[in-house]
């Protein structure tokens, strides 16, 4: 007869407590949003029903909404995996953003600038990104393990040097020597041979989809089955405990930093060359603080943040379906986004454990009283 252990234990894993609980909580998160969405559309004279239906058709009405919905879930894939590596390995990484801005930068001008073969080219734009992002993301590693500074405001405050960085080099060097006149902040196009393949004709979804797929699966077989994630774990949530365990622990934390800012660098070369095709003064607009919330959503698990990518994009795409079709204004749904990370990231089972526990001791003390009553009251009656 077949072993149906394996299959017995997935059941149970299924069924455990803690997918119950994981799913209660998307589940009232989103009767939450609903309603908070309901509230404020209605407040501005707009109808519920009719706002979600063009966000939907927005997302997926054709195939070209579709491309849309795609593109705009390749940065969320690749900054959301740059924050999972961080946060599984119990390590903050806030500054995916600036990587993401060096990494484009560094794409675009390697894009504009250096002459290389087609297929060559592209592959050396988003390889350079990465490693500026390493770059980048080293920095506040070193400082951590020699200097024992937070890496929380050491990652924020390289976010605005990175964005203040690039767009001084853009602004007083590669505009004035390239002799082109532009009203914003933008490196020349790159060339033709470092862009990526287009996946959907008529949008900007390119094979970028692809690494971002690719690089989700590679980072769960990482912490899942192989040693060197399971050590990258254990450096992050105890340096002395996996330093006692025989880790190298500065050589693993490094590495942590290495692998978290060549994502980060990554997304924004897979922006420049199957975007933007330059680079352009703010045109991250939060996206390395978008991947770290649907990191954050989807509990640190890659598989997972492909999907919530996806939902992430076509609800940026159909937040423009819904302002070009009503007065309602694209920031109602982002604010939407917003609360619903914040209700995913409650606590409900510590809520529900503490009004159990305390109605628990309630009832103990109750009993208490109660067993004191009537032991006086046996008392007077031997009396």
């Amino acid at each position: 007869m077949p072993d149906n252990r394996a299959l017995d234990g997935t059941i149970r894993k299924f069924f455990s407590p803690d997918v119950g609980i994981g799913i209660a909580r998307y589940i009232l998160s989103f009767a939450g949003v609903l309603i908070l969405g309901s509230i404020l559309i209605m407040a501005q004279g707009e109808d519920p029903i009719r706002a979600a239906r063009l966000i939907v058709y927005g997302a997926l009405g054709n195939l070209v909404a579709i491309g849309n919905s795609l593109r705009w879930a390749m940065p969320c894939m690749l900054t959301g995996a740059a924050s999972i590596i961080a946060m599984k390995s119990g390590v903050i990484n806030l500054g995916i953003e600036g990587q993401m801005y060096v990494g484009a930068f560094t794409a675009a001008v390697l894009g504009w600038a250096v002459r290389l073969p087609p297929g060559v080219h592209v592959v050396v734009c988003i390889a350079g990104a990465g490693i500026a992002g390493v770059a980048w993301a080293i920095v506040p590693a070193l400082m951590r393990l020699f200097l024992s500074v937070n890496e929380y405001v050491t990652t924020m405050m390289m976010n605005f040097i990175a964005t203040l960085f690039c767009d001084y080099f853009v602004v007083w060097m590669i505009i004035p020597s390239s002799g082109i006149t532009t009203t914003t902040a933008a490196t020349p196009p790159i060339a033709s041979g470092a862009r990526l393949s287009t996946l959907i004709k008529g949008t900007s979804c390119s094979t970028g989809l692809i690494i971002g797929i690719a690089v989700c699966l590679l980072v769960c077989i990482l912490y899942k089955y192989t040693i060197k994630g399971y050590e990258l774990k254990q450096v992050g949530e105890n340096l002395k405990f996996a330093k006692t365990g025989g880790v190298n622990v500065k050589k693993t934390f490094i590495i942590i930093f290495v692998l978290s800012g060549f994502l980060g660098g990554l997304s924004g070369g897979v922006e420049v060359t199957g975007g933007y095709y330059r680079y352009v003064s703010g045109f991250s607009y939060t996206m390395g603080w978008e991947g770290i919330m649907i990191a954050n959503i989807c509990n640190n698990n890659p598989i997972g943040l492909i999907f919530a990518s996806i939902v992430w994009g076509g609800l940026k795409t159909g937040a423009m379906s819904m302002e070009r079709g009503t007065t309602l204004n694209r920031l109602t749904v982002n604010l939407l986004q917003m609360f619903f990370v914040i209700l995913v990231s409650i606590n409900y089972e510590g809520i529900f454990r503490y009004f159990a526990d305390r109605m628990k001791k309630r009832r103990q003390a109750r009993r208490f009283l109660e067993g004191e009553n009537r032991g006086g009251k046996s008392a007077c009656s031997g009396m």
